[in-house]
């Protein structure tokens, strides 16, 4: 089995697949912790193996994007001293199948990364991953399966916790698309601005990407929240939960068959 691992700023996604087949087994979420041990992440991981019926001895060979220095750091220490394996660790410098169009290809994170190399296998060119996390990330990929680059926008939460921590009479809300752009009340104006308003900066920007390319471009969304966003919008054609571990299996498929091809 294939352990595959999303640090992200705010959760860490640990996934589970069989490297040879085209779906993730299973997945788990935990907060994402800069300071947490290789003991600690093991002490995470072990129990949750358990409850979904599987064994530490069971992975063979585990790969990590991450965006946190020091979790990327502290997760590898647990393979190697835990589960006896060096990790893969994503970033540009690996063989991904795209080439990275930026000026300065290594500042692109390496979730963004992965999710590019998920959408166009799954959806093909052109594409434009959006992925709801800490960030709203926009990644786009063209046509013949060239990262072109994105945009990146605060995360809804991030909104939210700065709305109700900087206005004195304002608190925090759950994050439901409301029934109406006007709101009657703090609850329902609040709603509509943040997810009615975050709803037309992603059709905005959709738009704004699309006429760039000169070209319409499938659109898939990941992360919290994306569910939402892809019932109320008809510009986005796919809603993928697992984008990101997936991505991080397709990575390792083609980093291992490219080892082997090698002399």
């Amino acid at each position: 089995m294939l352990l595959a691992v999303d640090v992200g700023n705010t959760n860490t996604v640990f996934g589970l697949c069989d490297p040879t087949a085209s779906h993730v087994l299973v997945t788990w979420r935990a907060a994402t912790r800069p300071d947490r041990m290789p003991d600690e992440w093991y002490a995470i991981l072990a129990p949750l193996l358990a409850g979904s019926g599987f064994a530490v001895g069971n992975i063979q060979a585990a790969i990590v994007s991450s965006v946190v220095p020091s979790v990327t750091r502290w997760l590898s220490a647990m393979c190697r001293e835990r589960l006896h394996l060096e990790p893969i660790i994503v970033g540009v410098d690996l063989d991904l199948g795209l080439r990275v169009l930026m000026d300065n290809p290594g500042e692109v994170g390496a979730d963004r990364l992965v999710n590019s190399v998920a959408a166009y296998h799954r959806y093909g060119g052109p594409c434009i991953a959006i992925d709801f996390g800490t960030a709203t990330n926009f990644d786009v990929v063209s046509a013949e399966g060239d990262y072109l680059g994105g945009a990146l926008a605060p995360g809804m939460i991030i909104a939210l916790e700065a709305l109700a921590g900087r206005a004195a009479r304002l608190f925090s809300v759950d994050l439901v698309l409301p029934p109406r752009a006007i709101g009657k009340n703090t609850i329902t104006a609040m709603q509509s601005g943040l997810v009615l308003g975050y709803l037309a900066m992603i059709e905005g920007m959709v738009t704004r990407i699309q006429e760039e390319l000169g070209t319409p471009a499938t659109v898939v969304v990941t992360g919290g929240y994306a569910e939402i966003f892809a019932a109320a919008s008809p510009l986005i054609a796919h809603h993928d939960p697992d984008l990101t571990i997936d991505g991080l299996r397709l990575v390792y498929q083609r980093v291992t068959a490219s080892s082997l091809a090698a002399p």
